[in-house]
């Protein structure tokens, strides 16, 4: 599970490369809250991704990676990771998360959120505040913590406390982690998003994590569908994905994928971004 397969350290000049490609994520992120509505389909949305990234000069790191033909994924309701852009439309009180990445001079940025479209039930808007509050618990764990396995405990607590509090039965799903990020976009270390006994490898200045957990409103039990790529729930359930690229950094974490590098979200954690030199 955590294996002690080689973690690639960056230096400060490297992680300012990356800072360059994450504002190019963020920069996705936004156009697409913007552009996305009723009537579009996941093919439009994906042309808005590949816009930003041709005018940034920057390159998808999703497009061709392992065969996957576009720049974004792009999973509605049931989907919950990897969906492909294609012909389907997207209708009010859709979930729909977007899982965006770029590369900057050989140096990867990767992040993903959800949003509810249009009008917002209930149940689908707790699942988007859970799992984006249990990404920022887990990113205020690299801050906090001492071990990688610090960051999974904190966000199967941010989902059991959205449970207990909020009369949910949101599930997590356990297949899809997060991971390193650098010159790849996946690398060693996995960051898993539940606890388990393993402590996993100590936190060093140098690492550049992706912490992204997967939710779901009913059973995260999954399956991937015949195009060898989309994975949704078995009992048609909707799933949240949020996700962002982070520096450990000498003196504290630093979000290389948010604007203000986190600082807003992770003051409500108590924690303040180090400095990015």
């Amino acid at each position: 599970m955590f294996g002690r397969e080689k973690i690639e350290y960056k230096t400060p000049e490297q992680v300012r490369t990356m800072r360059r490609a994450g504002l190019v994520v963020a920069d996705i992120h936004a156009a697409l809250r913007a552009a996305v509505a009723p009537g579009m389909t996941t093919a439009d949305l994906d042309a808005v991704s590949a816009e930003v990234l041709e005018r940034a000069g920057a390159r998808s790191n999703f497009l061709g990676y392992q065969g996957f033909p576009a720049t974004a994924c792009i999973s509605v309701n049931e989907e919950i990771v990897h969906g492909i852009p294609g012909d389907r439309v997207i209708q009010d009180g859709d979930v729909v998360s977007f899982d965006c990445g770029a590369v900057v001079d050989g140096w990867h940025g990767d992040a993903a959120f959800s949003m509810v479209v249009g009008h917002a039930a209930a149940d689908d808007l707790a699942l988007v505040e859970t799992t984006e509050a249990a990404m920022w618990a887990g990113i205020a764990a690299l801050a906090s913590g001492s071990r990688l396995g610090d960051v999974g405990s904190a966000v199967e607590d941010a989902v059991e406390r959205a449970n207990a509090e909020r009369g949910l039965r949101l599930g997590i799903v356990e297949e899809y982690v997060g991971h390193g990020i650098g010159t790849a976009m996946h690398q060693p270390p996995e960051v898993l998003n539940y606890r388990t006994r393993e402590k996993g490898p100590r936190l060093r200045p140098g690492m550049c994590l992706c912490v992204e957990p997967m939710i779901t409103v009913g059973s995260p039990e999954n399956t991937v569908l015949d195009d060898e790529w989309t994975v949704v729930t078995l009992d048609g359930s909707r799933a949240a994905h949020f996700e962002h690229t982070v520096a450990v950094l000498d003196g504290g974490i630093w979000v290389l994928t948010a604007p203000d590098g986190g600082a807003a979200a992770l003051a409500a954690h108590g924690v303040e971004v180090a400095a990015l030199a």
